[in-house]
């Protein structure tokens, strides 16, 4: 067969029309039309997938990651065997219908890779489930526990400490890691990593989400391996002290207070975390406001800190061995400094925790100094694809979580936006004043933050429920402030303290840090400067995930066919519902949300956990009442009878407030009257209300509801949980 002929079209070629009659492969001798919709886009992938410009690993990657989110998508054992069962008969079609055409190679070659990675993606994850996932305890209970400390984290602003503990079971030679809380520790205390000690504790099931879109801390202690959760009661006998020597955490440690000793208050917590990653210290209050001027990636360490890092220790290997001629004329300068900034990064990483983070930063840090030193391009696709293939084959369950969503978001952003012909015009070498220049960058930065806010913002409003406004003119300052001037001044002071005289650069680390929460607060402080939203939909998050990966890895016109997904998830944003009542897990936390923007709670409560979560998945802006304080409630010792008007329709609301026991008629009849009874006990079958009965029956299986009283819809926890281990489990 000939081939086809082809035409410029713009800057790229394209093929021109398919031929109509086109002879099949094999053993078919009668020719067929193929000027069908499927066979055009066959050939508009075949083109794609042959062409020069395009880059194959950022979407086998994005194949990757779709294998994993298909396992926590689906719900069920055999729901797994068969997606892989699906791809693989796939890959073997393809493989079997495309083996002889030489013009569908590249197709066959795509299918056959992009179906495999999935399968990957998906076993991968599943392997780990099965490999750390640790069921939890069926209730509560109280026991005296014999166990090896595993870890000890400090948390002064909580004024508690919190022990990693392996504990062995007592019908077995396997262990169980158990997480407890206690007042806080002296960090000289005997309680240590490597101590065997004897306590009591009240151990608790790890807790699944309170309410639909809550923080799932079940997910979390499952591939952490983590049996229970609980609190010490009494003392702690240390039966066996650690093993004395100087080990990477006790570094850490003694870093970490060494540094708050030269630096006081809350700046001093700040410095510490970017020195040794403990953020214990850091005050709730600084937290919010770094959270809400969208600066709570600073807090973390991620790739701004290990890059500084790296990028310090390769720029002065690199102006030192050019300042000695005879060695800058005999080595390779570049293999070198790229040497010293990987080690530079490595002893970072491992003295700030080695947190999945970190670890994910410093394996694309390495990426890029190997591409340096071998005189490749550092910023590319393929930098970034790789390094997100090796974080989720190391740890796939990131892949649902804010982190690695964020941090690779923003770094594909950056990646696509610098790498783009406009940019890079924009940002080459030119006849100029250093005024204008710096000026140039400073507006690059500006625009580079503001894209990564809004390539962000669906990202922190799936997961937090809200985000900060102002967030991309608070990090031109403040990452800059970071980067040249704080991370900078702490690394010279802590060098200066060998010999004594590091306290005037503490002195000015201390006021950098002082002018970063100073931004924080202010930026936080402005009108308006916070979003809130209810609990997107994951299709909302899909289509923007889909937009937004479509427009970065595409070049040319074909990228703005990304814009379409993302216009249909903001419009769905937008016309996203406000749930109208919300039930804790458990039945005993309820709250009804109010036409005057205002939360009425069920129960007086002194949990900020419980509060916050209620008031970030309504969401109000009003302030937190008790249900019996209001105009259209009436309250009893027993119940309260509630009456909301939606839509023009009146919904008659009966909840429990305690657990008497009454006259089970007298209960029917106020349920017969109701549409919707909630309650923290198991109720009679006598008690029908019209449309919900959410007593302990219901919610054990469902979890926490919101209630849509415009849509008539409920959503509940257990929706997408399926049989995983931890939902099993609980």
């Amino acid at each position: 067969m000939s081939q086809t002929p082809e035409i410029p079209f713009g800057d790229t070629v394209r093929p021109t029309a398919i031929a109509d009659d086109i002879a099949l492969p094999g053993p078919w001798s009668k020719r067929v039309v193929l000027s069908s919709a499927p066979g055009r886009l066959a050939d508009l992938a075949e083109y794609a997938l042959g062409s020069t410009g395009f880059d194959r690993a950022p979407w086998l990657a994005v194949a990757l990651m779709c294998g994993i989110l298909a396992w926590f998508a689906l719900n069920s054992a055999r729901e797994w065997i068969l997606a892989l069962g699906s791809v693989f008969a796939l890959v073997i079609l393809a493989a079997l219908v495309w083996r002889n055409r030489q013009d569908r190679a590249n197709l066959r070659v795509a299918v056959l890779s992009v179906g495999l990675t999935f399968a990957l993606g998906l076993s991968a994850v599943w392997f780990k489930s099965e490999w750390v996932g640790a069921p939890a305890i069926a209730k509560p209970s109280f026991e005296r526990l014999n166990g090896y400390v595993v870890d000890v984290e400090h948390l002064p602003a909580r004024d508690k400490s919190r022990l990693m503990l392996a504990v062995r079971e007592p019908e077995s030679d396997k262990s169980r890691i158990i997480r407890l809380n206690t007042g806080l520790l002296d960090h000289q205390s005997a309680v240590a990593r490597g101590a065997v000690v004897r306590l009591n504790a009240r151990l608790m099931p790890p807790a699944s989400p309170l309410l639909p879109g809550g923080y799932d801390f079940a997910r979390t202690a499952w591939f952490e391996g983590l049996f229970a959760t609980g609190t010490v009661v009494g003392e702690i006998v240390v039966v066996k002290p650690a093993q004395s020597g100087s080990s990477l955490r006790g570094i850490q440690r003694r870093l970490s207070a060494h540094v708050r000793d030269e630096v006081n208050g809350s700046p001093g917590s700040i410095a510490a975390a970017f020195v040794s990653g403990d953020r214990g210290a850091i005050l709730e209050t600084d937290r919010t406001a770094m959270r809400d001027a969208g600066l709570a990636h600073l807090l973390a360490i991620s790739g701004l800190h290990v890059s500084s890092v790296i990028a310090a220790a390769y720029l002065i290997t690199l102006k030192l061995l050019a300042a000695i001629p005879p060695l800058a004329l005999r080595i390779r300068t570049p293999l070198v400094a790229s040497v010293f900034g990987a080690g530079a990064g490595i002893a970072y990483t491992l003295l700030t925790g080695a947190q999945v983070p970190t670890v994910r930063s410093c394996a694309a840090a390495m990426l890029v100094l190997i591409a340096l030193a071998i005189g490749r391009e550092a910023l590319s696709m393929r930098m970034v694809a790789c390094a997100a293939g090796f974080v989720m084959l190391l740890w796939p369950e990131t892949v649902v979580g804010p982190s690695f969503q964020m941090s690779f978001a923003a770094v594909l952003v950056i990646v696509a936006l610098h790498t783009s012909p406009t940019v890079k015009a924009f940002l080459a070498p030119r006849e100029e004043s250093g005024l204008a220049r710096f000026m140039r960058r400073c507006f690059m930065l500006l625009i580079t933050g503001l894209v990564i806010e809004i390539a962000l913002m669906p990202i922190v409003l799936f997961h937090f429920h809200r985000t900060g406004v102002y967030g991309a003119f608070a990090n031109v300052l403040a990452i800059p402030l970071v980067t040249f001037a704080a991370m900078p001044l702490i690394a010279m002071a802590l060098s200066l303290d060998l010999f004594g005289m590091g306290a005037p650069i503490w002195w000015l680390a201390e006021k950098s840090l002082e002018l970063l929460l100073g931004i924080a607060q202010y930026t936080s402080g402005l009108p308006g400067s916070v979003k809130r939203l209810p609990q997107l939909d994951e299709s909302v998050v899909l289509l923007f995930a889909l937009g937004g990966i479509w427009i970065a890895l595409w070049s040319g016109r074909t990228r703005v066919w990304g814009v379409l997904p993302v216009v249909a998830a903001s419009a769905m944003t937008i016309f996203t519902p406000y749930p109208d009542i919300l039930v804790g897990r458990d039945g005993k936390h309820a709250a009804v949300r109010g036409l005057d923007e205002q939360l009425y709670f069920l129960r007086d409560t002194r949990s900020t956990y419980v509060t916050e979560s209620f008031a970030e998945l309504a969401p109000v802006s009003g302030s937190i009442v008790p249900l019996a304080n209001w105009d259209q409630a009436q309250c009893t010792p027993e119940f309260c009878s509630v009456v909301v008007t939606r839509s023009g329709r009146r919904w008659s609301l009966l909840l429990a407030r305690n657990r008497i026991r009454i006259e089970e008629r007298a209960l029917a009849a106020a349920c017969d009257r109701a549409d919707i009874v909630i309650a923290d006990r198991w109720l009679p079958n006598s008690c029908r209300p019209k449309w919900i009965k959410a007593d302990r029956n219901m919610l054990s299986q469902t979890g926490g509801i919101a209630i849509y009283l415009d849509d008539e819809r409920i959503r509940t926890v257990a929706d997408g949980q399926g049989e995983h281990g931890w939902w099993v489990a609980r």
